[in-house]
């Protein structure tokens, strides 16, 4: 009786299993469809030349001699970096700060600020498209060169000259995330207890010692996650450039995404599209795992004697 109830309960954890099992099923099939297959082909034919039409040709290493021999392969890591620091640095730091404010009890009609400030992460791109073609119009009559008239500065050709590319794409690029960021501070601090906070007050601390000292370290696993997801997504940069230089992508704004786009889907060369997105594999990893190194000392408290 006891092996035959044994033997049941067996049965019925394989069963729960399978269901388990099932349930978490389609995501692994999909992810394996449109996530590990592509990743893997991708490291097959960076050693393939292909045009997408033509039999594949070994090529061995020639697609990653030919990248990195190319002048643009090198301006579009660089200008991956510099937007990346110029749009995400800030864009974490105001996101903090607005999510402080948007926290406090001081400011009425929270939940509608807190509305208007994830706005932009839903907006439609085409939209944001129209928004900054016309802030950052060449012209004189373009928003940003009209504001810069009052100043007596001249026009400034947003689109073509080498700082003003990057300052462009990265306001957009701030503008689109700062609230999605802001949101997710929001809700990490919604989580620390109230009590730390009017201990503080009752001690004298200001608002920059509560966020120096309670806020910062409460959030820590947060902090980690909107820095690995905004370094990841920095370096994956693509619409932005895309929407503001068009498919010519100049070499001032292009970004290692859109580099490899414009191989891939404007010269047919998934050979080397496929290498430069080796190289940037590799960049990701090791730019993560610095990151990981830097966040995790986030919060630390130093020994005491």
């Amino acid at each position: 009786m006891t092996a035959k109830m044994k033997k049941q309960r067996m049965s019925d954890q394989k069963r729960t299993a399978l269901s388990a099992y099932l349930f978490i099923s389609p995501f692994y099939i999909l992810f394996a469809i449109f996530g590990l297959f592509p990743m893997i082909f991708s490291f097959y034919l960076s050693f393939f030349r292909w045009d997408g039409l033509t039999p594949m040709e070994y090529v061995g290493f020639s697609n990653f001699e030919f990248i990195f021999s190319d002048p643009a392969f090198f301006s579009s890591i660089k200008n991956t970096f510099l937007i990346g620091i110029m749009g995400t640095l800030p864009q974490i730091i105001a996101a903090l700060f607005l999510a402080f404010a948007l926290n406090s009890q001081l400011i009425r009609f929270r939940n509608s600020f807190r509305t208007l400030v994830f706005l932009p992460y839903i907006t439609s791109i085409v939209a944001v498209a129209i928004i900054f073609g016309v802030i950052f119009n060449n012209q004189p009559f373009g928003f940003a060169n009209y504001i810069l008239s009052f100043l007596d500065i001249g026009p400034i050709r947003w689109n073509a000259e080498y700082w003003p590319v990057k300052m462009a794409i990265a306001t957009m690029v701030f503008w689109r995330w700062v609230g999605y960021n802001t949101i997710i501070f929001l809700a990490g601090m919604q989580s620390i207890p109230k009590d730390l906070y009017e201990a503080a007050k009752i001690d004298g601390a200001t608002i920059l010692q509560q966020i120096r000292h309670i806020t910062i370290p409460m959030l820590k696993p947060v902090i980690m996650f909107v820095v690995f997801t905004a370094t990841i997504g920095s370096l994956q940069l693509f619409t932005e450039p895309l929407i503001f230089l068009g498919r010519g992508l100049r070499e001032e704004g292009i970004t290692m995404v859109a580099y490899l786009w414009r191989d891939a889907f404007v010269y047919n060369s998934f050979g080397s599209a496929s290498a430069a997105a080796i190289v940037l594999f590799f960049i990701i990893i090791a730019l993560t795992t610095i990151n990981f190194l830097i966040t995790s000392r986030i919060g630390k408290s130093k020994k005491v004697g």
